[in-house]
């Protein structure tokens, strides 16, 4: 069974706003290697479009981009992406697949086929999905800003703390850092 990994930006005070965090080489480069890393990608529709609307035509080259951002775009198109959504049933961009069933039941079963792990990259999913008790691990990629605003890291609320065990903790040079988590209890 592979693990399922939350991963994100996140600002100092919270915010997980795509705009708000530092989108350099070394950041794609992060996440570019938490991708190999793992399986499979999962996202919730809204993330899937946003997504979708994007990195395939950075992909095709048809928009300009530096190596590192060009090579995340060609890894996550080979990628296989799971998407939660109960709003739409097509998923047209390449290696996508809708998420289908009992949502505890889904996950797991996704889980178990992927042992190279799923990488999570939703926050309001990750809500979803920890109150379910289905994440095992956080990697999130903190960046030195104060944003001010939402939408915040489970903003929807949690029904009880979780206890984690810090795995690594390494900076980057644009001053954002790394930080690796695995639950604590199990």
């Amino acid at each position: 069974m592979g693990l399922l990994t939350f991963s994100i930006n996140v600002t100092l005070d919270g915010c997980v706003d795509h705009q708000e965090g530092i989108a350099d080489d070394e950041t794609h480069a992060f996440f570019t290697r938490l991708m190999d890393e793992n399986g499979a990608m999962l996202w919730g529709r809204v993330t899937y479009e946003m997504m979708e609307s994007h990195w395939p035509a950075v992909a095709r080259g048809d928009l300009e981009a530096p190596p590192a951002v060009r090579d995340w775009a060609i890894k996550l198109e080979t990628k296989p992406k799971y998407v939660v959504s109960s709003t739409r049933t097509a998923f047209p961009w390449t290696n996508s697949h809708p998420v289908v069933g009992d949502l505890r039941t889904s996950i797991q079963a996704l889980k178990d086929a992927t042992p190279a792990g799923v990488l999570l990259g939703s926050g309001k999913l990750a809500t979803e999905l920890d109150r379910l008790d289905l994440i095992d691990a956080y990697q999130f990629l903190v960046h030195p800003r104060i944003a001010g605003h939402g939408p915040t890291l489970y903003q929807g609320g949690l029904p009880g703390a979780r206890r984690l065990e810090l795995i690594s903790a390494k900076p980057l040079r644009c001053g954002a850092v790394a930080m690796h988590y695995r639950r604590a209890d199990r």
